[in-house]
């Protein structure tokens, strides 16, 4: 998908490597979160950017899933009053590239 592309999707996505270094992170998200992609891209997802995720519901299951395909809701709570959302997370073994989507 182009970075135009994801860009125009409606909801948040961030993709990262293994060593969760951020390398997608959309227009969406960036307007959502209030982040610049500038800021967000080439930094741990984890443990910079997103430390509200960094626990056994998000961070751990793509440690012990290497395929991941799951939606739930979930409260973001960082940098801003508690906000639900809903979460999907994927990963494949045969992608580099795991994703978090993000809808508000």
């Amino acid at each position: 998908m182009s970075t135009a592309d994801q860009d125009a999707l409606p909801f948040g996505v961030v993709g990262f490597a293994a060593d969760t270094i951020v390398q997608v992170y959309n227009a969406t998200e960036a307007r959502m979160s209030g982040l610049d992609p500038a800021t967000v891209v080439g930094v741990p997802f984890f443990d910079a950017v997103a430390q509200c995720m960094n626990n056994f519901m998000v961070a751990q299951r793509f440690e012990d899933e290497p395929e991941l395909d799951d939606a739930f809701p979930y409260v973001l709570t960082l940098r801003m009053r508690p906000t639900k959302v809903r979460l999907r997370l994927l990963a494949t073994a045969q992608t580099p590239r795991r994703y978090v989507l993000i809808e508000r």
